[in-house]
């Protein structure tokens, strides 16, 4: 059932106050004929979709967004241990999938996604990386419902376009609903090896609070946005209720008092010392909805 006026706040972890004008949510495959309705209302009234899944990826840079969010609640996951197969639903969380399959299976390959937010769904959308494993690596193939042409189709990993944090999902927005997985944990394949201790790491080092974890992408291996947000002096800067975390200065915080536009001048500050002190235009990991 199509919802009206719902408070979404919980659905971005930066606790920013926000309502969606339009909200329907997903809850198992037998609703599939419920979504081809929304995606027809939508149609009709010329509002864009947004899918939003378990994670928290996101800042929403509106007080009420306008158009219609389809809310993705699909979960169960299996891994076969002879054939080395994980297949899971959209919604599953990475984490825990990644902390059962060492605890119950003794497969560790994806041992350093133990600790990452998110849901699988968000995963393969903004192909998830942690100290060069990333989720293309193991990526097999995903089932997804064409929207546009109402069919159920099957993606491949050269279908699915993947590159530095983006996938053909990311780029065709709206477009595939992402209904599940499969994953060859066979073996591990790397983008570049790491002894890191991701668990101490993200304990230690990593801040808590409201925050969607690394706020911008890497420019480079070599040349981390951390990095640059410490050297033009913005790491502990606050910007009225927003600010960078002393801890990893990459991680952009809001202490919950205030709302989106403190974050977002934030933003706009540090792209524009970055860009004046080192001719480099960061890109934001974490997604900025925004209203048309």
């Amino acid at each position: 059932m199509l919802q009206e006026n719902i408070d979404i706040t919980h659905l971005s972890n930066y606790k920013t106050p926000a309502v969606a004008r339009w909200y329907f949510e997903l809850n198992h495959l037998e609703q599939v004929h419920e979504l081809f309705d929304v995606v027809d209302f939508a149609t009709q009234n010329h509002l864009p979709l947004l899918f939003v899944w378990w994670g928290t990826n996101m800042l929403f840079a509106f007080d009420v967004y306008q158009w219609v969010i389809i809310k993705n609640n699909l979960a169960w996951w299996n891994y076969d241990s002879n054939t080395h197969i994980l297949e899971t639903f959209s919604n599953e969380n990475i984490w825990e999938i990644a902390e059962a399959l060492e605890t119950k299976h003794n497969q560790d390959i994806w041992h350093r996604f133990i600790g990452l937010p998110g849901s699988v769904w968000g995963a393969i959308f903004g192909n998830a990386g942690c100290f060069g494993l990333e989720v293309q690596h193991n990526f097999l193939d995903a089932r997804v419902i064409d929207l546009q042409e109402k069919k159920e189709v099957i993606l491949t990993q050269d279908d699915m376009q993947f590159e530095y944090r983006n996938s053909l999902l990311k780029k065709k927005q709206g477009r595939y609903f992402l209904v599940s997985a499969r994953f060859d944990l066979s073996e591990k394949k790397e983008k570049y090896s790491s002894d890191v201790d991701n668990i101490y790491f993200r304990e230690h080092k990593q801040p808590k609070g409201n925050s969607c974890g690394s706020f911008f992408k890497n420019p480079s291996r070599d040349m981390s946005a951390w990095y640059l947000i410490e050297q033009v002096w913005l790491k502990w800067y606050h910007h009225w209720w927003a600010y960078f975390s002393e801890k990893h200065a990459n991680f952009l915080m809001h202490d919950g008092q205030g709302t989106y536009t403190d974050l977002l001048e934030l933003i706009d500050i540090t792209l524009q010392k970055v860009q004046d002190a080192y001719n480099i235009i960061l890109e934001n990991e974490v997604r900025i909805i925004r209203n048309p």
